[in-house]
């Protein structure tokens, strides 16, 4: 018997399918509604054992099964590969196998591990078309604080005031004064032609002194420098903000 051969694979609105050759006869031998059909809508537990392919027809294993927000399919005999595909990645489903839209190459790298995921790890692979019946999306809004910083100009000023205050200095002085010394005249030395004075005469001897004068002069007495550096503070901001809360009523929240 010869094996058929993988030609293409089609899409016709809501329909696609996959075109063998099998030596004789060109064959279309699967053909299944998209799961964006809702009228037709998935069983999720009819899926169980059943084989998972990827984009290009590539071997995902076989379903082992189905959580909230995940499909597990195992692969290989012993060292089996577990795949956990998001639900949303489900392109189709034939009754007999399960179309994921992913590479076997991108399940290996983002989808295979050891245990079940949170429906959070997945948020990054996310797609905006993806079935409501799978996951219903609501937005919880929220305030933050948004801090921004603004620059303002202060001046300091310097002044100069006068300030007034007593100095005392010693200066030395010197002058002449007068001091009298009686002698005794010799014989020789007495004769004189002078006459004693018949009044009161006086007699102006110089005498010499030092007298102090004061000046002022200006003079560097020292220098101010001044310097700009900058200072960091940490600044306490408070204020209200307003999030929201989503409760569920009527069915169970995960």
């Amino acid at each position: 018997m010869v094996s058929p051969i993988f030609l293409y694979r089609y899409k016709y609105n809501n329909c696609s399918g996959y075109v063998y050759y099998n030596g004789y006869i060109l064959c279309n031998i699967i053909s299944f509604v998209s799961y964006s059909n809702k009228e037709e809508g998935l069983d999720w537990n009819d899926i169980i054992k059943k084989e998972a392919r990827g984009t290009n027809d590539e071997d995902l294993g076989e379903v082992q099964e189905v959580g909230d927000s995940y499909v597990l399919t195992k692969k290989g005999l012993i060292n089996r590969d577990k795949f956990y595909l998001p639900k949303y990645l489900v392109e189709g489903y034939d009754g007999e196998m399960i179309r994921f839209r992913v590479s076997e190459e991108e399940a290996k790298n983002s989808f295979v591990r050891d245990s079940a995921p949170t429906g959070d790890e997945y948020s990054n692979f996310k797609k905006s078309n993806m079935p409501q019946d799978i996951e219903t999306r609501i937005p919880v809004m929220g305030e933050k604080l948004n801090i921004s910083k603004t620059q303002s100009t202060q001046e300091a000023k310097i002044t100069k005031e006068p300030i007034t205050e007593k100095k005392t200095v010693e200066v030395p002085l010197a002058h002449e004064e007068l001091t009298i010394e009686r002698r005794p005249v010799t014989e020789g030395s007495a004769t004189t032609n002078e006459k004693p004075v018949t009044s009161k005469t006086e007699v102006n001897i110089p005498l010499k002194h030092e007298e102090v004068q004061v000046s002022k002069e200006p003079y560097v007495k020292e220098e101010v420098a001044v310097k700009k550096k900058p200072v960091t503070e940490t600044k306490t901001v408070t204020d209200e903000v307003r999030s929201e809360r989503v409760n569920v009523h009527g069915a169970s929240e995960d």
